[in-house]
């Protein structure tokens, strides 16, 4: 049992308060001899209470005090419980003031206990409301993730079966700076559609974009800009016949002409 869960609950507060039902009492003293924490929740809760209590106290009169006195001995004369000699000569009566002054210092007191209990039963529901509103975010967050891969994952079933096809012909793509770079070109022979995965190229500066170029009879034509939303195998324009392929890093969009000093990978078909 998540004890912890229990306690924060409100059940120690509705128990102390007397607002439990049968139900919860029951239940909460048959946890008490297995569960010392409830024991001192109980406790903290209750000095707590008495703590704000004494804190915010309304000191009576005085006469409230002779009054009381003077009630307690007249009680106890008319049962015959007070002998005659003790009997003071005049009995003070209870003002109206002070029995009002203890209703009203009563009623302070209610009125602290009800604003802790909102209080604290607030703050609980506020921290349920944030729990909630927590798991709320996180279950839309692992939905939108999980749309996200089984997109991926059509993609790369897709490509997959294209690159099965025995009329596509692989060009792999070598670096050409020396380092680790690396692509492939898929062309389909007969209809003449290209398309291009990146293996490991590093990421363009802002205002840059990938371009992918054939080599045609000595001369490149522009194959198309890599989109750099393409996680999978990306289709790039239809070339009908070409010797070499080529990628190189341009301006954003796409250049007429190659950058010939920034080919990152280039492979012959």
């Amino acid at each position: 049992m998540d004890i912890k869960a229990y306690i924060q609950s409100g059940i120690i507060e509705s128990y102390v308060l007397g607002i439990a039902s049968a139900g919860e009492r029951a239940e909460l003293e048959e946890l008490r001899p297995a569960y010392p924490e409830i024991t001192e929740a109980i406790n903290e809760f209750s000095a707590a209470l008495e703590e704000k209590a004494f804190e915010n106290a309304i000191t009576p009169p005085p006469a409230v005090k002779q009054s009381v006195l003077a009630a307690i001995k007249t009680q106890n004369l008319s049962e015959g419980a007070v002998p005659e000699s003790q009997i003071p000569e005049r009995t003070p009566v209870v003002p109206i003031s002070a029995r009002s002054s203890w209703r009203f210092a009563a009623a302070v007191i209610l009125l602290i206990v009800s604003t802790a209990l909102n209080v604290f039963l607030y703050k609980q529901y506020r921290q349920k409301n944030e729990d909630y509103e927590g798991l709320l975010s996180e279950r839309q967050t692992l939905l939108a993730n999980t749309e996200v891969y089984r997109t991926q994952l059509k993609e790369w079933e897709g490509a997959a079966a294209m690159i099965a096809d025995t009329s596509m012909a692989m060009v792999k793509m070598r670096s050409t700076t020396g380092k680790d770079n690396a692509a492939t070109v898929f062309w389909n022979t007969k209809n003449k559609d290209v398309y291009v995965m990146v293996n490991k190229l590093p990421d363009p500066k802002t205002g840059k974009q990938y371009q992918l170029w054939a080599m045609v009879d000595g001369k490149p034509v522009d194959a198309g800009v890599l989109n750099p939303t393409c996680t999978s195998v990306c289709k790039m324009k239809n070339i009908p016949k070409a010797e070499a392929f080529a990628i190189t890093l341009e301006k954003e969009g796409g250049s007429p002409v190659p950058n010939l000093k920034a080919i990152y990978v280039m492979g012959k078909v």
